[in-house]
């Protein structure tokens, strides 16, 4: 027997790996079944949660600096760990009532359903081998009676109906025999208690008693009877517990007979660890005489050019010292000039014509030399300037040999930066690798040198989160097939947005008028439906009717900060109008009634009225550009001109608008470059919402945000 707990001690320490964590890399505690078959502690579950809870309202709003534009007044964490806990927690808006929960085992999103964690099973199973664990682990730690008066003596037994440790003595007296007591399960010392019974997170006070062949899950009659497993195939737990049992002890069966099979395999694998060690440093070795001979060529280039730099340095300065040394002989009492000067004192007429003929020709030539002064030799050496541009791009391709791996290419209509990047690739069917590495870096302003990050894909898409505001990034692929990579993708420079992108739907209720704009459930997309209502009052037309503007508005307001939001209008929209407008403005606009004003006489209308014309100047409440009929209209403006055809650009397939409000200005980008298009101060003394309106046809369909799901939506299109 002794033999046999010595044998189990080493098999518990030898089972470490399996009672890890993932997410806080520790031992199990309190542990929860996901969906997905793998366990997590229940506080790393939270943790997690109200993780991606701050993460995405920090999509929304700029968080980070602590200047939320949010009305919605922040949760206490108190009240969000509540708000986890409760059935029908959310982590996004935008998407039905479930919870999303990343898990760190799979890294695959699984859906804990309308209950969260509450509908999520403990893995006792797991947390009584843990407990077994830790007391191999602390041996020489004793567990203490929990009902003897001080001092405590060491425990003997636990029970699993009271929940409390016992020595001998203490036993005795409080589970005499006879009694109900007497009847309780114990065991040996242990912190551990779990309840003698499961009972169904759905139906808190039924007990589990049939299994669930399709979920996979032990569920109760009630979960049968109307519940989420009505139309599933159940089976009784004994039932469950003896196949699972049976099927489990096969494979372990199977797994020991094999044992020195599996022993065979390890040695395998530990001479092709040493042989891999070998392989690798050879190729080290190889990739290092490859680069010292270019290392000797570019030093042998470098050497000769320097050399030809130098002696073309060396005759054009001679040059300029012969030159100046001639004009120095200009100068009097100095060279030539002092020669002539002394040849003029000769009083001998035959000696000095004799002399003065040469001389005079001398003089003369620098005469003319002095007229047209050009120098000797050019101080320029734009004919040395070293041309490294296509060397510099075949280094930069510096890779691998392929071995028939195609090179990745990133699909640039496809990918896209909002509030993370998503990038998309193809690579051809016969080649498809077994992975990828995407890699992406920060492009300094300054040029300097930032190294890639890097993050390993399985498939040919990738959301990059935790990108910094108005920066550019450079992203490139490569693909492996085995052991062999392929040359990186040509790169694609992506342009972050200037701010962090704020959340927000459209508003049902402030304004909103249903029987000329259509809202889908989401509330993110509006229609303007025109004509009927139009022909229904078509007899107001012969009398100077004009019909108006629909106005709707976001339901997030911004008070401090900076916040960058996008949007698409639909290329058959006639005019819509978006931008921003205060709150006092926005009430000003939404009391006035719907058919009794001209939009062409409404000063706030952004009709081209005049009304811009008296107000450039001064910083409004509000700005709205105009876009329609595929074009986007550029305001008026005292600092540029004012001609339709300077005013006028093609219709972006993206919009984005960033407001900061501190500094009370507000600018409109083409977000497929995110060039900036138009910008203007505004007044923010009050809150500012997202502000759109529309007339005739026309729709405005809201940017999603990019989040891991997305690439899931993407697929199902």
């Amino acid at each position: 027997m002794e033999g046999d707990g010595s044998d189990s001690l080493v098999t518990i320490k030898n089972i470490e790996r399996e009672l890890i964590c993932p997410a806080c890399k520790e031992l199990f505690t309190h542990p929860l079944i996901l969906p997905c078959q793998h366990s997590i502690c229940h506080k790393c579950v939270k943790e997690l949660l109200l993780t991606l809870d701050d993460s995405f309202n920090d999509v929304g709003s700029d968080n980070s600096n602590q200047s939320s534009p949010r009305l919605r007044l922040p949760s206490p964490s108190m009240d969000k760990i509540d708000r986890i806990n409760r059935p029908g927690w959310k982590r996004n808006s935008l998407t039905p009532r479930t919870t999303i929960f990343p898990c760190p085992g799979c890294e695959h999103d699984v859906d804990l359903g309308e209950r969260g964690i509450s509908g999520l099973f403990r893995n006792f199973t797991l947390e009584t081998i843990v407990e077994r664990y830790r007391q191999a682990a602390r041996a020489a730690t004793a567990i203490m009676c929990d009902l003897c008066k001080p001092p405590p003596q060491e425990s003997t037994k636990s029970c699993m109906d009271c929940s409390a440790s016992y020595c001998n003595e203490c036993f005795k007296i409080y589970h005499p025999w006879g009694t109900v007591k007497a009847q309780h399960e114990y065991v040996g010392p242990t912190t551990n208690f779990r309840p003698k019974i499961l009972m169904c997170p759905e139906h808190e006070t039924e007990r589990i008693n049939m299994y669930c062949e399709l979920c996979r899950r032990p569920v109760c009659h009630l979960c049968k009877l109307g519940g989420n497993h009505s139309n599933h195939r159940v089976t009784t737990m004994s039932s469950a517990y003896k196949t699972l049992k049976e099927k489990l002890s096969k494979d372990i069966d199977y797994l020991i007979g094999k044992e020195s099979q599996v022993k065979s395999q390890i040695s395998e694998l530990n001479l092709l660890m040493k042989e891999t060690e070998c392989n690798g440093e050879r190729a080290k070795e190889d990739a290092i005489t490859h680069f010292e001979k270019l290392f000797e060529i570019l030093e042998e280039r470098k050497s000769s050019v320097l050399k030809a730099i130098d002696a073309s340095k060396k005759l054009r300065i001679d040059k300029f010292q012969t030159q100046m040394e001639e004009y120095q002989g200009l100068l009097e009492n100095n060279g030539l000039v002092g020669y002539a000067q002394e040849v003029l004192k000769e009083t001998d007429q035959s000696c000095f014509v004799q002399t003065a003929k040469q001389l005079h020709l001398r003089i003369q030539k620098a005469t003319e030399s002095l007229k047209s002064f050009r120098p000797a030799a050019q101080t320029s050496f734009e004919d040395y300037v070293v041309n490294t541009s296509k060397q510099t791009e075949l280094l930069g391709e510096l890779s691998f040999f392929s071995n028939g791996i195609d090179v990745p290419e990133i699909n640039e209509e496809q990918s896209k930066v909002y509030n993370n990047a998503l990038i998309n690739w193809y690579h051809p069917e016969k080649d498809k690798a077994d992975s990828y590495v995407l890699e992406y870096r920060k492009i300094s302003r300054d040029d300097e040198m930032v190294s890639w990050n890097e993050i390993e894909v399985y498939g040919t898409s990738k959301v990059v989160s935790e990108l910094e505001s108005n920066c550019n990034y450079a992203f490139r692929v490569r693909a492996y097939k085995g052991s062999i990579c392929s040359p990186c993708s040509r790169e694609l420079i992506l342009h972050t947005p200037p701010a962090p992108v704020f959340s927000f739907l459209f508003d049902e209720k402030c304004g909103y008028n249903n029987e000329h704009l259509l809202l889908n459930l989401k509330r993110d997309r509006v229609e303007s439906r025109a004509g009927f209502n139009l022909l229904l009052a078509a007899e107001r037309i012969q009398v100077g009717y004009y019909t108006s503007l629909d106005y709707i508005i976001g339901d997030v307001g911004i008070t401090k900060g900076k916040h960058f939001w996008a949007f698409r209008v639909e290329p058959y929209s006639y005019l819509v109008k978006a931008g921003v407008a205060s709150s006092d403005k926005l009430q000003e606009w939404l009391r006035s009634p719907r058919d009794a004003v001209s939009p062409r006489y409404e000063q706030d209308s952004g009709h081209d009225s005049g009304s811009e014309d008296t107000c450039f100047d001064s910083s409004q409440p509000f700005t709205l550009v105009t876009i329609g009929m595929k074009k986007f209209f550029i305001p008026k403006s005292p600092t540029s001109s004012n001609e339709p055809e300077n005013r006028v650009l093609p219709m972006p397939t993206s919009i984005g608008i960033f407001l900061d409000y501190d500094k009370g200005k507000v600018s409109f980008y083409d977000m497929d470059h995110m060039k900036c298009l138009y910008e203007r101060q505004v007044d923010c003394s009050h809150t500012m919402y997202p502000a759109f309106a529309l007339m005739g046809s026309g729709g405005i369909q809201l940017e999603e945000p990019i989040t891991a799901k997305y690439l899931e939506y993407e697929e199902d299109k």
